[in-house]
C-alpha cells in the first residue's frame, strides 16, 4: 500500500529511491522501457510525482522532457495522488445523448469534486471516457472494471454506497 512506501515530510513526500533505481534495473535502464518502468512505478506508488520523475530520467540519462512527455501523453499515468476508486463517466455519443452530462453534474454535487480530481477523503478520483464499448447500456458509468449500465441520477448514490 502507499502509505508503507512513502512517508510526508513538511508537505512533500518522500520516496524510496533505492525502489525507484531497482526497478529500472529491472529493465536494464534502457530507454525502450521507459513505458514499462513508469507502469511499474506508478502500480508501486499510486502515481508519478515530479521528484520519481526527475530520478527517473538522471539514472536513465534521457531527458526529463521526454519522460514528462511520456507521462503526460498516456492518460494513463497520473501525477497527482489518485483515490481508491475511479468512476468514469462514458460521454460517448449514446451515453451523451441518453443523459450522460446530467450524471456528471449528480456525481459533482454528491461527491463535491470536479472532474479530473479526487475527494478529499482519497475515495474517488473522477474522470470521463470518450466511450467505454457499453453504447446498447447508455449511460453507462464504469467504477474500477465494474461497468453500470443505464444509470441515472436515482441510482447513483446507492452504487457510490457500495465502494468504501
Amino acid at each position: 500500500m502507499l502509505e508503507d512506501r512513502h512517508q510526508p515530510c513538511n508537505g512533500h513526500l518522500l520516496f524510496n529511491q533505492q525502489e525507484v533505481i531497482k526497478i529500472i534495473d529491472l529493465f536494464d535502464s534502457k530507454r525502450s522501457n521507459l513505458i514499462q518502468i513508469l507502469h511499474q512505478l506508478q502500480n508501486l506508488y499510486g502515481f508519478l510525482p515530479i521528484e520519481i520523475l526527475v530520478q527517473v530520467s538522471n539514472k536513465m540519462s534521457v531527458p526529463l522532457s521526454e519522460v514528462t512527455g511520456v507521462v503526460s501523453f498516456y492518460s494513463f499515468f497520473s501525477t497527482q495522488p489518485r483515490g481508491r476508486h475511479t468512476i468514469r463517466v462514458c460521454l460517448g455519443t449514446a451515453c451523451y445523448v441518453r443523459g450522460g452530462k446530467k450524471i456528471i453534474e449528480k456525481i459533482q454535487e454528491l461527491l463535491q469534486v470536479d472532474l479530473g480530481g479526487t475527494t478529499e477523503d482519497q475515495r474517488f478520483t473522477f474522470e470521463i471516457a470518450r466511450c467505454i464499448g457499453a453504447c446498447g447500456l447508455a449511460p453507462a458509468v464504469m467504477i474500477d472494471n465494474e461497468v453500470y449500465r443505464q444509470v441515472n441520477s436515482n441510482k447513483l448514490k446507492s452504487i457510490l454506497a457500495k465502494y468504501d
